[in-house]
């Protein structure tokens, strides 16, 4: 069982950054690799990015290439994601994930095995 804790939501103005983290607790962390998705009132839960089990490699979605980057700090048991140039469609509910698999593109939320309870983030014009 692994208990995940996402923090650093808020409202932000168009343009803006904000870095949201997720602490995890129970089983090892190493051993699971991680993911961000978000949720928009109305929509589907969106893949963002993916983290391998050591950081090594990531992979993003196109909608967020060049503007997030996700990293993970295994000592502390905290994976991370930095958000920049953010628009007000970034609007959402943003969750963080853990999987216990390796292969590196795995983006549909059903196969994640972990979640956190969400962050919101609110992108102001």
């Amino acid at each position: 069982q692994v208990q995940l804790v996402e923090s650093g939501g808020g409202l932000v103005q168009a343009g803006g950054s904000l870095r949201l983290s997720c602490a995890a607790s129970g089983r090892t962390f190493s051993s699971y690799a991680m993911g961000w998705f978000r949720q928009a009132p109305g929509k589907e839960r969106q893949f963002l990015a993916r983290i391998s089990r050591n950081g090594g490699n990531t992979y993003y979605a196109d909608s967020v290439k060049g503007r997030f980057t996700i990293s993970r700090d295994n000592a502390k048991n905290t994976v991370y994601l930095q958000m920049n140039s953010l628009k007000p469609e970034d609007t959402a509910v943003y969750y963080c994930a853990a999987d216990s698999r390796y292969y590196l593109r795995i983006i549909r939320p059903q196969d994640y095995e972990y979640w956190g309870q969400g962050t919101q983030v609110t992108v102001s014009s």
